[in-house]
């Protein structure tokens, strides 16, 4: 069994806990409220703090949202067991045939797959959920290895395998999907918009400023995110 699958089940496990020993079912997770926001110097990073909240069944919509945390923590278990991936979107779309389960938006059934996350401490990329939207692209000399659906391992030199329209970042950018091999470029520079992205690759100023070029795509998705975070750390 995954440790993701395992971390799921324990959450569960605590339900059923309660109602055997006649308690109001509840989860308890960190407060995500801006109070509850610490900035974690060792690691260059925001991170929730103490503070916790509980929910309960104690109130009929808070047994409904335990409900759909069961149902979302279940469909998670089916796409990792079948070795396939969702889109959030799709989630909230499924959630449909859940009857009093049933998300009211998506922006409930976005929030509830976070909630997981932050309960049991895994990434949306190990639930195979993926947001609708396509990854930023990437053009400069940098080698990556990815993984590919079959399994295999392949190398790409995101100047010399890629057309103009670079690299595409892919939704799960963590090291058992995607790594870094070499690079001889000394700078990363992210550009917001598709057509200065385009302009510079046109230039080819990636080869003449020896550097590595991220297209944003406006506000960066985060897996962009992750990407140029990982390459900060490890390049």
């Amino acid at each position: 069994m995954s440790s993701t699958i395992e971390a799921l089940r324990k959450i569960a496990e605590k339900l059923y806990s309660d109602l055997a020993k006649e308690k109001i079912p509840s989860l308890e997770l960190p407060s995500r409220t801006k109070s509850n926001i610490v900035f974690d110097e060792g690691y260059g990073v925001w991170k929730y703090g103490k503070q916790r909240v509980t929910r309960s069944a104690v109130s009929l919509s808070g047994a409904y949202m335990l409900l759909r945390t069961v149902y979302t923590a279940d469909f998670i278990r089916q796409m990792i067991e079948q070795k396939k991936t969702s889109t959030l979107r799709e989630m909230y779309y499924i959630s449909e045939g859940w009857g009093p389960a049933k998300f009211d938006s998506q922006d409930e059934s976005d929030k509830l797959a976070e909630d997981l996350e932050i309960m049991t401490k895994k990434l949306r990329e190990d639930f195979k959920l993926r947001p609708e939207e396509d990854g930023a692209r990437v053009i400069g000399d940098i080698v990556i290895e990815e993984t590919t659906r079959k399994g295999e391992k392949r190398k790409i030199h995101c100047q010399d395998d890629v057309g103009d329209t670079g690299y595409g970042i892919p939704y799960n950018v963590e090291r058992e999907k995607l790594r870094f091999v070499k690079t001889n470029a000394d700078k990363v520079i992210a550009v917001e918009t598709g057509g200065m992205f385009d302009r510079l690759v046109e230039n080819r100023f990636d080869e003449k400023s020896n550097s590595i070029l991220v297209h944003l795509k406006g506000q960066p998705a985060r897996s962009t995110r992750r990407f140029i975070k990982r390459m900060n750390e490890e390049l």
